[in-house]
């Protein structure tokens, strides 16, 4: 009798037991939440407000991946200056590169910007591409189906449950989408300036040109004189915005606009970098809302 009851509680346990998810950056942990719903613990190892290239290596963070069941990452290399010691420390041999409770979603898209050579007189580049790829609405889905894809492997009894809340997700942001594009379209054609190559994607999509970014080459600070050459640009060419980011430094982007009187955009980069963007879907009302002002 003890043995049955003993049998039952584990069984019992199983059936209520949690995948632990481990996220690099707010913008996963978000969509693992609308697929995962009550059925995993998600956690992101970094703040939506940081610089994703730094995120402290902090002993929590490596208890946190030594739980884990499933390691998500952003990838294209963007952490590889923080992530690999935290996963040395934290000895998870199943959420190790080439193991299922790895997943890397760069591997999945098309990747922009890759340089045929790579030295350190280009600045900080990506060798695999520009890795800011989350940004173009149109990637979440996708995003959502791997993050599905991927559950479904750990957890097959409730692989229905995850492909239902997919299905749910999908519906919902095609609904977004079309909110958005609606709203964009006035903007096609616009040109703006970059602090740092951050919003390419979402600029593509939707027909804007990038005429020039604040740092002269990646990861690279402003100049005085490179900001007086993109005055000069400015000069010749119609540019509607500033584009920044929550992290990066204000005052070359008050310089800027300064000399030229080009208005300046704070855009949020990852859910919550800014108070109003609390999830994925609020990531991109309030890119749009910014950029349009509707």
């Amino acid at each position: 009798m003890k043995k049955i009851m003993f049998l039952i509680l584990i069984l019992s346990f199983s059936a209520f037991a949690k995948i632990n998810v481990v996220a690099t950056y707010p913008y996963i942990e978000s969509v693992v939440k609308e697929i995962g719903k009550d059925r995993v613990e998600v956690f992101s190892l970094s703040d939506g407000k940081w610089d994703p290239h730094f995120v402290p290596p902090r002993p929590s963070l490596v208890v946190k991946l030594r739980k884990a069941d499933l390691l998500i990452i952003n990838g294209a290399q963007i952490e590889i200056g923080w992530l690999p010691p935290l996963l040395r420390r934290a000895s998870n041999g199943k959420i190790l590169p080439g193991k299922y409770g790895f997943l890397d979603l760069s591997q999945h898209f098309h990747l922009i910007q890759k340089p045929q050579t790579v030295s350190r007189a280009m600045g900080d580049v990506h060798p695999q591409g520009n890795p800011h790829f989350y940004l173009d609405p149109y990637n979440i889905p996708k995003i959502a189906f791997l993050i599905t894809e991927r559950l479904c492997y750990l957890d097959r009894e409730n692989c229905s449950f995850y492909k239902k809340n997919l299905s749910i997700f999908k519906e919902k942001w095609n609904k977004k989408l079309t909110i958005w594009n609606k709203k964009m379209r006035k903007l096609e054609g616009k040109s703006v300036f970059e602090y740092h190559r951050l919003f390419d994607y979402f600029l593509i999509r939707y027909k804007i040109s990038i005429s020039g970014t604040l740092e002269p080459l990646p990861g690279i600070p402003p100049t005085t004189s490179h900001l007086l050459e993109l005055v000069d640009t400015a000069k010749k060419h119609n540019i509607s915005f500033i584009l920044y980011a929550v992290y990066n430094p204000k005052k070359p982007v008050q310089f800027l606009q300064k000399k030229t009187d080009i208005k300046a955009v704070l855009l949020p980069h990852d859910v919550n970098s800014l108070t109003d963007v609390k999830d994925i879907y609020s990531l991109f009302d309030e890119i749009v809302r910014r950029l349009t002002g509707d």
